[in-house]
């Protein structure tokens, strides 16, 4: 039986990948159940604890207990491993730990780490993983670093270190757990330009992907980007800039929000927030009271994400720019979908297409089944399902709420965010082989 089992799970990297996740959720769950992990003594339930893991090791950030104030030391250092662990990857923590120890890498291990990483090929897979534990570290480190310094000046130097190399792993893992408390996240530094603009640039390298941070790295050396890193740049400036501007238009006279703010502070805080909605989850401003329109616009936000690689959730800046790109090819009448004058391949745009429907009938599905066993409106509960899928962890009120049929429920959303819809469905089910035929073509009408 355990031999059959063993089989199964080593049957295929997304089955091995799905695996590792939900066994470091579980091995998270015990650790923050112990007493020593809450700063009254007292185990947490079962199920908190099982939400918060989840929550960590998916780099979602949604929390029901206040993570500052409920955990002890000992809870913090567990909910930041398993913010690394998920930020990184189970995989390239293990590869990683392989390779300190001498051990070869087999090619088992390379397929594994490519459907890990969503990497397009398997040369190079295990230079790339060295290179994200670098750049992991020191972007952490110098975030570490500089957010202790700023945070001197409000607490003890013990206390500010603390806050520093959390936060720092937080924002770059773009999980958006902090331990300021009373679930207030960044509202006390709503008008302060260095901890606004540290954490945007954290939250944007996790966010671009590792693949982006490597090529970059090479920028000077090789004066020139990839095709997919180019991409991912663009796209991700033009979201930054849609949902600034978007949020500061609708939200620039509400009192809740941004309309007491001087005009430098309200573009800061949409700024930030636009970067944080599309994984991060961080704010300095109260999101349920947001207008309707800019919960809306935050959820489209949501729904495209990080990028391929990266800490973040979502369909990805890449299938969003393929899907546009697909759209805009039929209404000019062409049969080539082309990005920076390179044509895209057609399975591309068939996983693109794929990866959007799936992940339109998740949430769709989800926000159904919600709204039936959780008494709240339409658009709090699509607000919050999105932020567990995209695993950004921004909520609308709801988390707080939740029967423990919702919780569970967004637990599995979280889990299946942080995989993705496919590799999910690939864990689940396996895939059949290349057809030797093609059948005969049949034609319908459409539109």
């Amino acid at each position: 039986m355990i031999k059959k089992w063993f089989r199964w799970f080593y049957a295929s990297p997304p089955r091995v990948i799905a695996s590792g996740f939900a066994a470091i959720i579980f091995a998270g769950m015990v650790l923050l159940h112990l007493p020593y992990a809450s700063a009254s003594g007292e185990p947490t339930p079962w199920l908190e604890a099982f939400f918060v893991s989840a929550s960590a090791t998916c780099v979602t950030g949604l929390a029901r207990i206040d993570t500052g104030l409920y955990f002890s030391a000992f809870g913090h250092g567990v909910i930041l491993l398993l913010v690394q662990l998920g930020g990184l990857g189970f995989m390239t923590a293990g590869t990683l730990f392989a390779l300190f120890a001498g051990r070869k890498v087999s090619l088992k291990d390379k397929l594994i780490l490519q459907a890990s990483l969503n990497h397009g090929s398997l040369e190079g897979i295990v230079r790339l993983v060295r290179r994200v534990l670098v750049y992991a570290l020191c972007i952490e480190g110098i975030g570490a670093i500089l957010f202790t310094l700023r945070f001197l000046a409000d607490m003890s130097p013990g206390r500010a270190l603390y806050y520093g190399v959390f936060h720092s792993v937080s924002f770059f893992n773009n999980a958006g757990f902090d331990l300021f408390g009373e679930f207030r996240s960044l509202k006390p530094y709503v008008g302060d330009v260095y901890v606004n603009l540290l954490s945007i640039v954290l939250i944007v390298l996790g966010g671009v992907g590792f693949i982006v941070l490597s090529d970059l790295a090479e920028y000077r050396t090789r004066r020139r980007l990839s095709l997919h890193s180019r991409i991912v740049l663009w796209v991700s400036a033009f979201l930054i800039v849609i949902g600034t501007v978007t949020i500061l238009i609708f939200e620039y006279t509400n009192e809740n929000t941004l309309g007491p703010l001087g005009f430098g502070d309200k573009l800061l805080a949409a700024l930030l927030q636009s970067v944080t909605t599309r994984s991060a989850g961080v704010t300095t401003v109260d999101v349920p009271s947001f207008r309707d329109a800019t919960q809306f616009a935050m959820i489209l936000l949501m729904f495209v994400g990080a990028s391929p690689g990266s800490t973040g959730g979502g369909i990805k800046t890449t299938t969003f720019a393929v899907l546009a790109s697909a759209v805009w090819a039929m209404i000019r009448g062409r049969e080539d979908v082309v990005l920076f004058r390179a044509r895209m391949e057609q399975a591309k745009v068939n996983k693109a297409i794929t990866v959007t429907v799936l992940s339109l009938v998740i949430v769709i599905g989800s926000v159904m089944i919600l709204s039936i066993t959780e008494n709240q409106s339409f658009l709090i509960i699509l607000f919050e399902v999105m932020s567990a899928y995209a695993t950004v962890g921004l909520s609308a009120g709801m988390t707080g709420d939740l029967t423990p049929f919702g919780q569970i429920l967004l637990t599995i959303l979280m889990f299946v965010g942080r995989l993705g819809p496919l590799t999910f469905t690939y864990a689940l089910g396996s895939r059949s082989g290349r057809t030797l035929y093609r059948n005969a073509e049949g034609r319908i009408i459409i539109g």
